[in-house]
């Protein structure tokens, strides 16, 4: 399981279920109480509690915390 994560805006993020359409990954478009995501392969947006978006991510893919870091 993913330790305790501060998700931002931008991260891709790698779910436990595989979604209908065949993808595992998704962008987080919103961050707060509810997370808002979309499907990298076709693009639905989803809606989840906070408690349940970070019980279904197994994986961070890529952070726009360490694109910052590198990009500097």
């Amino acid at each position: 399981m993913i330790d305790k994560h501060q998700y931002l805006v931008g991260d891709v993020v790698r779910f436990r279920k595989q979604h209908p359409c065949g993808g595992y990954t998704w962008e987080v478009i919103r961050v707060g109480m509810d997370f808002k995501a979309s499907c990298q392969t076709c693009g639905r947006l989803i809606m989840l509690p906070r408690k349940k978006f970070e019980k279904s991510v197994k994986e961070l893919i890529s952070s726009k915390a360490e694109q910052t870091v590198d990009g500097e």
